[in-house]
């Protein structure tokens, strides 16, 4: 798949096929591309806890907060994204510039993991809603969780949808 094939083709999965576990070859490519992905001064501020099995299940019942993301524990592989220290120049850059550039590399490093996992022939969704200390009690974990990746096969039941995007001239604006 080229980059645009990945762009068209991923979308938030949400049936899993349970039956079927996630090939360990394609779990480290997913995490060799958060690990290639670009971030401020290089820091890569996040570390990437990976929960299979029961474990898996406990971080999964962690996401589903009032009746939020039901079809979770469907997904073989959980990945816990967490925050690290900045590196010291980031540091002193997101100080005075006033940007969270740690909160940018781990979207940057999330598009990076779900886009391969797409090309891999996996469905990821990313999900913001959870009980951060419940997981880092599970993950054994000292920083906040920022984002949580359920993937794993999708399901028959799972179709690829229309996109719904807005349009290109709303996006985008030249200026000479």
């Amino acid at each position: 798949m080229n980059f645009m094939e990945i762009a068209q083709n991923r979308q938030s999965c949400r049936s899993y096929d349970s039956s079927r576990t996630v090939e360990e070859e394609k779990i480290q490519a997913v995490l060799q591309a958060g690990q290639l992905a670009p971030s401020a001064c290089n820091g890569q501020p996040y570390h990437f806890t990976v929960c299979r099995g029961e474990t898996a299940r406990e971080i999964a019942r962690a996401t589903k907060g009032t009746g939020m993301n039901s079809f979770v524990e469907q997904a073989p592989v959980m990945i816990v994204v967490s925050e690290e220290n900045y590196v010291a120049s980031a540091a002193l850059g997101a100080k005075l510039k006033g940007n969270d550039y740690r909160s940018i590399d781990i979207g940057i490093a999330a598009a990076y993991l779900t886009a391969q996992a797409t090309a891999e022939g996996l469905g990821t969704c990313i999900l913001g809603w959870f009980d951060d200390a419940k997981i880092r009690e599970l993950c054994h974990l000292n920083h906040p969780v920022r984002l949580v990746i359920c993937m794993g096969y999708s399901s028959v039941e799972e179709k690829p949808r229309a996109k719904k995007r807005k349009k290109i001239e709303e996006l985008v604006s030249e200026v000479e």
